[in-house]
């Protein structure tokens, strides 16, 4: 039996961004995309110096991993943010043995907290942590999954845009997938690649998740995964498991604890 898990996750939202792109009239889409891709490095970089995860969603609604991080550390990064940029954060930050119930419990909570566009809903920071006594090395579970040879079989292969659209495909049948099947949560992080944080899971789940999306879509994944105190740890067996995959061929590797 795979032991429990316990995710930490911080729902990032942008305040009244809605309204602040089109305040006094409506900004240039390219300055838009630029704040964004920013806010999301700098988030990462800041997070990410703490173990953390942070993926990108829809950049206004930023999801991070965020086990290890307490609320100070949390209230830091708003106060980060508010000093660099023209716009405010709000946070949001649950726990629960499956990432996917930890994100609806924030996402509750920042909702009780006003509407995203509401201007006087402003740097809002509630939640629960998992506390330094109740963490353990096993408290998150990370796959890495990418698309096999997508080298030779798309980018090689095809236009930009069709080896775009397989990827996403594959992405998009995966995502949902692991989100209804088992309350996970994956992102795409570039090329053709996933990271999806996970309740505790088996083998066999994984085999179900990369045969769902061969026969739903036809994109022939691979995946690594591991296990960790943290983001990163977890993040990094899994990666270490997937190259024990490229280089054995086997289609699913879990990182010996």
């Amino acid at each position: 039996m795979v032991s429990v898990t316990n995710t930490q996750i911080t729902l990032v939202q942008i305040d009244n961004y809605g309204p602040w792109t089109v305040t006094p009239e409506p900004r240039r889409e390219v300055d838009l995309q630029t704040l964004q891709s920013r806010l999301y490095a700098d988030l990462a970089q800041l997070i990410g110096t703490r173990e953390g995860y942070v993926f990108f969603t829809r950049f206004d609604n930023i999801v991070a991993v965020t086990n290890g991080l307490d609320m100070e550390a949390h209230g830091l990064f708003q106060e980060s943010i508010a000093n660099r940029y023209p716009v405010t954060v709000s946070l949001s930050v649950a726990t629960d043995e499956t990432p996917a119930e930890a994100l609806r419990t924030a996402s509750e909570r920042l909702q009780r907290a006003g509407s995203a566009q509401d201007a006087g809903r402003q740097e809002i920071l509630r939640g629960q942590v998992v506390g330094e006594p109740a963490r353990t090395e096993g408290d998150l579970q990370m796959a890495h999954f990418d698309v096999n040879d997508a080298t030779g079989k798309y980018t090689d292969r095809l236009s930009e845009y069709d080896t775009f659209v397989h990827i996403q495909q594959g992405y998009s049948e995966l995502m949902q997938y692991m989100y209804e099947a088992h309350d996970s949560l994956s992102f795409f992080v570039g090329g053709d690649n996933i990271i999806t944080t996970c309740p505790a899971l088996d083998a066999d789940a994984y085999w179900d998740a990369i045969e769902h999306v061969r026969g739903t879509v036809d994109v022939e994944l691979k995946v690594g995964v591991g296990r960790g105190r943290s983001a990163q740890r977890a993040g990094m067996a899994a990666k270490h498991a997937l190259e024990v995959c490229r280089d054995g061929g086997d289609e699913v590797e879990l990182a010996v604890d």
